[in-house]
């Protein structure tokens, strides 16, 4: 082939030759020529200067782990989103089930106000995004993703169970128990949701089989470069789009029961829908692509980052930061590297150099992450004290909290303009919305959403009669507080965090796929997860802020946070994206871990496998 040499010789990796292409015919939806073509040759560094980037077709099975996400998230968001009523407010006169039938003071059980809802829910986003952890460990160490997400579905159906005891009318008429059994089921899903979300995320991205650009020929003569970096982005934006569908439906049906019927149907109702997800894994099961678990893949790791930090620690900040950044960092770490200098290599040592240059790879994603938790504080305001903020409004039929629906609303809206119309646009225009300034976007736009809330409660403390103590006077029977503020005003902070969500949270996703080590996803999306759980144990020292009158304090300040996240994220890694083509077709590494026998499993040829999975 008379080319020049590909950005994967250019970096350090190998020539990539033509690749033989087969038909997906697993792939019923593609409308593509792709089997026309005899070859897929790797694009040369003219070609990816010039040629336009698109996505690859989704296979039909990466659908059916997205409809399993959906069942879930209808679940999860259809039982969290009565949590503020059920835990803020009280009983209803003369109620056993709390349903409220939308009039003040609305539907309630455990009547322990708004600092304790907020309090709990933002416990509960903690646990829920700490467990993943857990679960990624015991995906990538023992069990693979598929066996873990299994049992997680099992843990979750019981802790939706609990939920439901905790408020049968035997049980909600007395708070204190219906509160300690709450509290047990809500412990026991987290652990569910934990093994379920670290997994479920590199599960339907691993079901796309083309892992190498190639240059594919359109009917009309042009050229175009199938990127599975492209690819990987739309599948999420999909994948997020159907979370979204499960929440607004989940949350839209389970409020209305919780108001009309009580809170028992609306833990009841999401439990039934959560026992399709095991169900559908295990029909389609023969048709994914499933990893095995690589053993102490995790170890290696930790010891490799250790060798590569020893000797480069210092207490002067200028020093450790120029010797962070020391290009030969991760270099001088390399098997071959340590053999060259006559050094013994570790006996831990048992893979190639390329896999140290993944690991690199996922530590940079890692230290994307870290900016994540000024992002959730905003995000989070959703959950709980915009739910309450709605309450001090003029809500006519409406209930509280179907307003926060407006969230999935605008994402389930904007995701296909997005898909489209904005990013096709502006691939032709040449202008490449890169993953680092789709976050930065995705910051700025969190930190308007919470200058809108703020101006909100300003004005409800304004025009209430009664004042900046509006939910405690409520509380205490007052029937005048309602501010005359529409309650639709909040399409504004619940639009702009949707738009945010789309910018922001998708590409999270797609970062931590693609910047994983093969043999560490699950690990490196559980860390992306976890940064949500950070931003809840800081969204809790917020708390004292979440209660008259300092409501005012609470929005501004998660403002300027999400703010100065947004700059401090964009001034980091802005350089990042220069190196985006050059990551995301780095040589693979041989490299994949151990069975649970401890023999090491090592890539030997790429294979391209049919339907039923048979040798094509």
């Amino acid at each position: 082939m008379d080319t020049r040499k590909s950005i994967e010789v250019t970096r350090g990796g190998e020539m990539v030759e033509p690749i033989p292409l087969v038909a997906d015919v697993s792939d019923t939806s593609s409308k593509h020529d792709e089997s026309t073509n005899l070859l897929r040759p790797f694009p040369t560094d003219d070609e990816w200067a010039t040629l336009p980037r698109v996505p690859g077709s989704i296979p039909w099975t990466a659908w059916t782990v997205a409809f399993v996400e959906f069942a879930e998230r209808f679940s999860y968001y259809g039982t969290s989103a009565v949590f503020v009523n059920f835990i803020q407010k009280d009983l209803p006169p003369g109620s056993k089930t709390g349903a409220g039938f939308l009039k003040k003071p609305g539907s309630g059980a455990l009547g322990m106000g708004q600092r304790a809802s907020t309090g709990v829910t933002t416990f509960n986003q903690f646990w829920s995004y700490f467990t993943p952890l857990f679960g990624a460990y015991l995906a990538d160490q023992y069990w693979g993703r598929y066996k873990t997400i299994q049992y997680a579905n099992i843990i979750s159906i019981i802790g939706h169970v609990i939920l439901i005891i905790s408020a049968i009318p035997q049980v909600i008429i007395h708070p204190q128990a219906a509160l300690g059994i709450f509290f047990v089921g809500l412990i026991i899903m987290g652990v569910g949701t934990g093994g379920f979300k670290s997994n479920i995320s590199p599960l339907i991205a691993e079901q796309y089989k083309d892992q190498k650009a190639y240059v594919r020929i359109k009917k009309s003569g042009a050229k175009e470069i199938v990127d599975p970096a492209v690819t990987t982005a739309r599948i999420y934006i999909y994948f997020y789009f159907l979370i979204n569908c499960g929440s607004l439906t989940g949350s839209l049906a389970m409020v209305y029961s919780e108001h009309y019927v009580g809170f028992w149907l609306s833990y009841t109702l999401p439990t039934i829908c959560y026992l399709i997800c095991p169900g559908v894994l295990l029909y389609f099961k023969k048709h994914y692509k499933l990893a095995p678990p690589t053993g102490s893949v995790m170890g290696k790791a930790w010891k490799l980052i250790r060798l590569a930090f020893k000797g480069r620690g210092s207490w002067n900040p200028s020093t450790l930061k120029k010797n962070l950044r020391d290009e030969n960092f991760w270099n001088h770490v390399k098997p071959s590297a340590i053999r060259a200098r006559g050094d013994p290599v570790p006996a831990w040592m048992t893979f190639d150099d390329a896999w140290v240059d993944e690991v690199r790879r996922g530590v940079l994603a890692c230290k994307v992450f870290l900016w994540y938790p000024l992002y959730w504080l905003a995000y989070n305001q959703m959950s709980n004290n915009l739910v309450s903020q709605a309450n001090t409004m003029v809500l006519g039929k409406t209930p509280n909290d179907i307003v926060s629906k407006l969230n999935p609303i605008f994402i389930i809206i904007v995701i296909p303009i997005m898909d489209f119309g904005v990013y096709p646009l502006l691939r032709k225009m040449g202008v490449r919305f890169t993953p680092i300034k789709k976050i930065t976007a995705g910051f700025v736009l969190s930190s308007f959403a919470m200058v809108s809330a703020c101006v909100t409660q300003a004005y409800i403390y304004k025009m209430s009669a009664c004042g900046s103590h509006i939910n405690a006077l409520t509380k205490a029977g007052r029937k005048d507080c309602t501010a005359n503020i529409s309650v639709w005003v909040q399409v504004f902070p619940y639009g702009l965090i949707g738009m945010s969500e789309v910018l922001a949270s998708i590409t999270k996703l797609e970062y931590a796929y693609t910047k994983a080590p093969v043999n560490m996803r699950s690990t490196v999306q559980a860390i992306a997860l976890f940064t949500s759980a950070v931003s809840s144990a800081l969204g809790q020292a917020l708390v004292g802020l979440s209660e008259d009158p300092l409501l005012v304090w609470n929005y501004g300040s998660v403002a300027v946070v999400a703010m100065i996240g947004g700059i401090g994220f964009y001034l980091t890694f802005r350089k990042a994206d220069r190196d985006e083509d050059s990551m995301n077709n780095q040589h693979e590494s041989r490299f994949i871990g151990e069975t649970q026998g401890g023999e090491e499993i090592e890539k030997s040829v790429v294979e391209v496998r049919g339907e039923k999975g048979e040798k094509v």
